[in-house]
């Protein structure tokens, strides 16, 4: 398992790019995914607090808990959904108009592997660093799910 990290400023904001190959096959992975029980074992979610309406145009929302207890609730929409391979997530952010948006690409890579591409551009590198440290944290535990083996 590895992470390839990339950095880039884009023309209208600052992005990240995360690449991991998973060791699973892309249908447990988009599970995992887009599975609010699975979702919430491995997100750092709330027991509870996941909603998820995998569609576009489709509301999603989670509370988020961070290893030293502070709860964020976090709220968006899907804008584009192509089952098992893409996601586009809106993600509601507190004083801006519109919402950041985060793309999960999921390329099989043999009958049990499969890399994970997350993209996200933000307004400052203050932003992007911050998305990314979390984005990492995600996959950190979406890894450690995983090797876990299956779960309700």
């Amino acid at each position: 398992m590895s992470t390839d990290r990339t950095p880039t400023a884009a023309d209208n904001g600052f992005s990240y790019t995360l690449t991991r190959t998973l060791d699973a096959p892309v249908s447990r992975v988009w599970q995992a995914w887009t599975t609010p029980d699975q979702y919430a074992q491995w997100a750092y979610a709330v027991p509870g607090s996941v909603e998820m309406d995998v569609r576009p145009g489709g509301a999603w929302k989670a509370t988020v808990r961070t290893p030293e207890g502070a709860e964020f609730p976090l709220t968006g929409s899907y804008t584009e959904v192509t089952e098992p391979r893409h996601l586009t997530i809106g993600m509601d952010v507190p004083g801006r108009p519109d919402p950041t948006t985060m793309t999960l690409d999921l390329t099989e890579q043999g009958p049990r592997n499969t890399v994970i591409t997350l993209r996200q551009t933000c307004a400052t590198a203050e932003e992007r660093d911050g998305a990314e440290q979390g984005s990492g944290m995600l996959l950190d535990g979406l890894t450690g799910f995983l090797a876990a083996g299956p779960r309700g």
